[in-house]
C-alpha cells in the first residue's frame, strides 16, 4: 500500500484527490495538510510512501517547503502538483529536489501513474517537462533573464506580473511590505527592467502567467 499526504490549502481539491486516489487498490491517503506548518508537523509524527505538494499555499514558498522536506527527509519523493504551466515551475521543483511535477489540468491517470513511479524512488517526468528541461540545459548565454531569479524573486515576479500588489504578495506570502519592495527592486534589477509594466509585459510573453 502507497501511503500518502496531500498538501494543499483548498479543501475541495484534497477532497477530489482523496477520492481519485482512495479508488485505486494499491493507494491510501493517510493525511492531509492545509498549510506548510501542518505539513511539517505530520511528517514528523508519521510515515509516509509520497507527499503531493502543493507549491502556491499561503505561507512560506511552496519551493521553501520542499526544501525543507528534502533536507530532513531527503528519500521521501515529493510529487508537486501545480495550477501553474510546466514552463513556469517545474525545472525549479525539479533542481529543489521533486521526484516528479505535474500540471493540475492533468488526468487522473497520469497522477497515479506518476505516484506509482516516485514511490519506487524514480522521477517522473511528462513530455511537457521534458521539453521544458531540455530548454533548461541550454548554454547560460541562451537563457532567458528570469533564470537569473532566485526562486523567491521569481514567485514574487510572477505575482507581479498577475497584477497583485506589494501590499496583497506581503500578506499572500507572510513577508513585510518591505521584503517585498526589496525583492521587487532585485527582480527590476537583474532583469534590468523599469517597472512593473514591463515585468508584466516580459511574463506574458514567455507565458510565466496565465
Amino acid at each position: 500500500m502507497i501511503k500518502i499526504i496531500i498538501a494543499d490549502d483548498h479543501a475541495i481539491v484534497r477532497k477530489g484527490l482523496k477520492q481519485i486516489l482512495d479508488d485505486t487498490m494499491e493507494m491510501k491517503v493517510v493525511a492531509e495538510a492545509g498549510n506548510s506548518i501542518e505539513l511539517m508537523e505530520i511528517l514528523h509524527n508519521q510515515e509516509f510512501d509520497v507527499v503531493i505538494l502543493d507549491i502556491t499555499m499561503p505561507g512560506r514558498s511552496g519551493l521553501d517547503v520542499l526544501k525543507d522536506i528534502k533536507l530532513e527527509f531527503p528519500k521521501l519523493p515529493v510529487l508537486v502538483l501545480s495550477v501553474h504551466r510546466e514552463e513556469q515551475y517545474a525545472v525549479r521543483t525539479l533542481r529543489s529536489g521533486a521526484a516528479g511535477y505535474l500540471n493540475k489540468k492533468s488526468a487522473p491517470d497520469e497522477l497515479i501513474e506518476a505516484i506509482r513511479i516516485v514511490s519506487t524512488g524514480k522521477k517522473y517526468i511528462s513530455h511537457s517537462v521534458a521539453n521544458t528541461l531540455v530548454t533548461s540545459l541550454e548554454p547560460n548565454a541562451n537563457k532567458p533573464p528570469h533564470e537569473l531569479l532566485s526562486d523567491r524573486e521569481y514567485q514574487v515576479m510572477c505575482l507581479i506580473a498577475s497584477g497583485k500588489s506589494v501590499s496583497t504578495i506581503s500578506k499572500d506570502l507572510n513577508l513585510s511590505v518591505k521584503t517585498i519592495s526589496t525583492f521587487r527592486s532585485h527582480i527590476l534589477r537583474k532583469m534590468n527592467m523599469k517597472d512593473n509594466a514591463e515585468i508584466t509585459h516580459y511574463a506574458i510573453k514567455n507565458q510565466l502567467v496565465e
